[in-house]
């Protein structure tokens, strides 16, 4: 086996390690019971009083980690869909696959009024079955990355119409519960929402990251994959169902945090300035991203914390907008 590294990609990669695990340690530290950074490794390393033990292990620790790995999980989820789409508006947020998590989670909510675990496995399934549809309908002869995005738009309108229909009929308990789980938030997250979302990951990850060389060729088209020997229609499925789970469990953990499956992987390529989707370098800056996008959404407003959603959707809006009139200017669209 041989493996290609580029010096650029791998400086990229350290620098955002380095701002994920910086971002970690100052948001574990922030809060009404400030630490110190120095306080904060002092603490995961053993060495903290009682009172600092609770707070890091039992009350943010778990939260830093699943924003990790939630914005891992989405970014990654991106660049799989923006790579095989060959669009760089190809993401979750665009597809549907959000908007169908969100009706599963608000199915749950309005229905059968569930409590977080069910609701969380309702979103789980929603994202799931939505990312399947697509696919489905998309079929002839073949998936084509156009019609994915064709069939994804209009899968999220009409799963957004479903939305606005449940929010109309629940009472206003439940409609409350189900606009603060739209909104996605790390607030609260624990050891509970950590371990499954963990090991979704730690089967998922590496299994997108080893179909990263067949998704590179993918997206120099059909016809010159199936001439370097790629079995594109199998590799298209493997993906495209990793993808689709990893978007869904990073949606039931944290609720439909919008942007992040967008702008991470487009980011990255920038940064890198390398070809092909970039998996390892996206993990990180979608890890980064949202650790920042949470320090600020608890930091940035004052004694009034934001949910990290509105925070991406505030500047991933911004970054949609930027994109938009660059393709424009491009000829792209």
């Amino acid at each position: 086996m041989s493996v290609r590294v580029e010096p650029r990609t791998v400086a990229v990669c350290l620098l955002l390690l380095a701002l994920a695990l910086a971002a970690g340690i100052v948001l574990i530290g922030s809060g009404d019971f400030p630490m110190t950074p120095g306080e904060v490794l002092a603490t995961l390393l053993g060495d903290g009083t009682v009172a600092q033990e609770f707070v890091v292990l039992d009350l943010r620790l778990p939260r830093v980690l699943v924003a990790a790995l939630v914005g891992a999980g989405l970014a990654v989820g991106g660049a799989v869909f923006q790579t095989i789409t060959r669009n760089p508006l190809g993401s979750p947020d665009m597809l549907g696959v959000n908007q169908g998590a969100i009706v599963g989670a608000l199915s749950v909510i309005v229905l059968f009024h569930g409590d977080a675990t069910a609701v969380a496995a309702g979103g789980l399934v929603g994202g799931t079955l939505t990312g399947a549809a697509v696919y489905v309908f998309a079929w002839k002869r073949g998936v084509h990355g156009f019609r994915i995005v064709l069939i994804g738009i209009g899968l999220a309108a009409m799963l957004t119409a479903v939305i606005h229909y449940l929010i109309t009929k629940a009472n206003l308990v439940d409609a409350t519960r189900a606009v603060v789980w739209m909104t996605g938030s790390l607030e609260g997250r624990d050891w509970t929402q950590f371990w499954p979302l963990l090991a979704v990951s730690a089967v998922l990850l590496p299994l997108v990251l080893a179909y990263g060389r067949p998704l590179r060729m993918l997206e120099m088209g059909d016809d010159a994959a199936y001439a370097l020997g790629v079995r594109v229609e199998r590799v298209r499925i493997v993906l495209l169902v990793a993808a689709v789970l990893l978007v869904a469990s990073a949606t039931a953990a944290a609720g439909p945090i919008t942007f992040v499956a967008l702008s991470a992987p487009q980011l990255t390529r920038r940064l890198t300035r390398s070809p092909g989707p970039n998996l390892g370098a996206s993990a990180l800056m979608g890890a980064a991203v949202l650790l920042v996008a949470d320090w600020a959404a608890t930091n940035v407003f004052g004694e009034r914390q934001l949910p990290v959603g509105v925070v991406t959707g505030i500047v991933g809006g911004c970054y949609l907008l930027w994109l938009l009139v660059t393709e424009r200017r491009a000829g792209r669209i």
